[in-house]
């Protein structure tokens, strides 16, 4: 058993090891252009659709699937390694119950497509890393879900994960692929297959106000997808606006000047046209690309 005295130095120790490896890491990421971030449950919430919730009682978890914490993810790197000095004193006063093998209370946790993520305990996650150790005892409420989220991924790999999974369900329920192409409709963030359920059956209404008659959702997917869709995406196209839009897609695009042109309607009257709509929305947020150029130039150099 160490003294007291020991154990303080040992855990401050454990402690500037630990953040000099975060500080390290966080180097080494930018340098590699790579996300070190701990995934953040309420945002992984937002992008997910759940089934149910179960508690699961108290249970010994595999540390290295816990990957995420409901409040403390700007606290710790990936790797549970803190990233604040301001941790030090409860980070410690953890690593001192570890030498002093002092029994502490299981961790609370969420499951949630495979992984865990910390709802308490968040300290004693990142000092068992430390000590190396394979297993935590948790209390673990499980959240189901249809994604399926690996250890090792990213924010980014989630999101696409959840919008791969969000265009299987939209075609699934369309049929859309079989009817026609739809090699552009793709998006960069998660929910807009949403958006255009609503943009369909929106069109399916006023369509039947038009015709007099009532319009099936077949009809009303077509008539969107050939009038509405496709001639904002080729004027997208034909504008160039990925160029002043890096890292979204003509789908996303679609999505936002849709709203643009209801806000120019609202404003301008009906007559606004969709090309009016593109040009417009190009000119108020499209980034310049003299601006663009440099900021990749910079990137290279930094990463270089």
């Amino acid at each position: 058993m160490y003294s007291n005295e020991t154990i303080k130095e040992v855990t401050r120790t454990d402690f500037d090891k630990a953040f000099q490896k975060a500080l390290f890491s966080r180097i080494l990421s930018r340098i590699k252009g790579q996300n070190n971030t701990l995934l953040s449950f309420h945002e992984v919430m937002k992008y997910v659709k759940v089934k149910n919730e179960a508690y699961r009682g108290l249970q010994c978890v595999k540390i290295n699937e816990i990957v995420g914490s409901e409040g403390r993810y700007n606290d710790f790197n990936k790797e549970f390694l803190p990233k604040r000095r301001n941790l030090r004193q409860r980070w410690e006063r953890v690593d001192e119950a570890h030498y002093q093998e002092k029994i502490l209370p299981p961790i609370k946790l969420y499951k949630l497509g495979g992984v865990y993520f910390v709802r308490d305990g968040n300290h004693r996650v990142s000092v068992s890393k430390e000590q190396r150790r394979e297993f935590i005892d948790a209390e673990v409420i499980e959240i189901k879900t249809d994604i399926v989220i690996q250890p090792d991924m990213t924010r980014e790999d989630l999101l696409q994960i959840v919008i791969e999974h969000e265009n299987k369900a939209f075609l699934e329920i369309t049929r859309l692929d079989e009817l026609r192409d739809v090699s552009d409709l793709h998006f960069s963030f998660p929910g807009r297959f949403d958006d255009i359920l609503s943009h369909i059956h929106g069109h399916q209404y006023y369509l039947g106000i038009d015709s007099g008659k009532q319009i099936t959702f077949n009809e009303a997917m077509l008539s969107w997808y050939d009038n509405l869709f496709m001639p904002i995406i080729n004027e997208i196209k034909s504008e160039n606006l990925l160029t002043r839009f890096p890292g979204r897609t003509e789908s996303d695009l679609y999505v936002w000047i849709i709203r643009h042109w209801d806000d120019l309607k609202k404003k301008y009257g009906e007559d606004i046209q969709i090309k009016d709509a593109v040009k417009s929305y190009n000119k108020k947020f499209g980034q310049n690309p003299v601006v663009l150029a440099f900021q990749k130039i910079k990137s290279i150099f930094i990463r270089g």
